[in-house]
């Protein structure tokens, strides 16, 4: 387990839960959003590492880990964004390194992608993040959990590539008290509820429009070549849009290299931000 503080501070009346450790250049971790989802699940075996170079910030984002259980259902996901922008002027955060995993991926490309970037980016790591959400039977188990240790695993055995993972009762367990904490299961699906005068709408499966050829700040992708939440080879397609992106697939590894592939993961993020 990782050396870190855990700590509080309210950003616009609301709690927000974050780690931090380390000094240095800041460097923001961005988690991913699957039921249960948090910092401490997603940077547990990557914040030591990296701590001895950066100063390590990793926010859960909000409706997820230890900051408040709150969703927009006009802003959706704005709100999270703005959330996460509102936090870092309160860290005096001014400019930093940020990698995101999944969710956390996905969402600083989207950042990075805007003519006027949210986020005070100086370089970017993108761990499966970013490219088409593919609707299939393995996205279908994350959206698919319903607070039982099954469902939990069968959630690990869609997002990683090892089964160890869904094996592991403690593991399974440890998952399970962050995914039941109260407004945290609520949080995670009220991006899929809809109105039925709500003309429908798929969340995974369409067109990604995110102009990846407008993002400018040095980036490093990090995919595992046996991610079943991506279609093969679109880590290579993000490399081709984003101007002097670098790559790193890492074999026999699935959604979630930080986890999987720790060392090897650490390494190469520390190498291409010194």
């Amino acid at each position: 387990m990782a050396e870190f503080q855990s700590r509080y501070i309210t950003v616009e009346g609301i709690n927000t839960h974050y780690l931090e450790a380390g000094s240095g250049p800041t460097l923001v971790l961005l988690h991913s959003g699957e039921f249960g989802g948090c910092a401490e699940l997603s940077w547990e075996f990557n914040i030591a590492a990296l701590a001895e170079h950066f100063h390590v910030i990793a926010p859960d984002w909000l409706g997820f880990g230890g900051t408040d259980k709150l969703y927009d259902f006009t802003a959706g996901h704005r709100c999270m964004l703005q959330h996460m922008v509102a936090f870092l002027a309160a860290m005096n955060i001014d400019e930093a390194d940020f990698l995101g995993n999944s969710m956390g991926g996905t969402f600083l490309a989207r950042v990075a992608a805007s003519e006027q970037p949210l986020f005070p980016i100086r370089r970017m790591i993108l761990a499966s993040g970013g490219g088409l959400a593919p609707a299939n039977e393995h996205r279908q188990a994350l959206l698919d959990y319903d607070c039982t240790p099954e469902a939990m695993r069968r959630l690990l055995r869609a997002v990683m590539y090892y089964p160890k993972w869904a094996d592991d009762a403690e593991y399974v367990e440890r998952r399970q008290q962050f995914a039941l904490v109260p407004g945290a299961w609520e949080c995670a699906a009220a991006a899929r509820f809809r109105s039925p005068a709500t003309p429908a709408k798929a969340e995974f499966g369409g067109k990604d429009e995110t102009p990846y050829d407008l993002i400018k700040h040095p980036t490093l992708i990090i995919a595992g070549a046996n991610d079943k939440l991506r279609l093969p080879g679109y880590a290579q397609e993000l490399q081709n849009q984003i101007s002097g992106a670098q790559i790193n697939v890492f074999e026999e590894c699935g959604h979630c290299p930080n986890i999987e592939h720790p060392e090897t993961f650490n390494k190469a993020v520390i190498e291409f931000l010194q």
